[in-house]
């Protein structure tokens, strides 16, 4: 008798890029224009702006 034992694995980080990828695809199939534009694709994967962290803030060099 054999046992057969099925283990998924799943990768998140590759199902997050799917999905990402299926939004990218479902923008471009509803664009009028030919292209996506950069401020299109940002607004789609939900980035853009200023990186987390740096809010205009200013760090001076510390003086040794």
């Amino acid at each position: 008798m054999s046992c057969h034992i099925t283990r998924r694995v799943q990768d998140h980080l590759a199902l997050a890029e799917i999905e990402l990828c299926g939004e990218l695809m479902i923008a471009a199939s509803a664009a009028v224009e030919e292209r996506l534009s950069p401020d299109r694709i940002d607004e789609v994967l939900k980035v853009g702006g200023k990186p987390p962290g740096r809010r205009g803030r200013c760090i001076a060099p510390r003086g040794d």
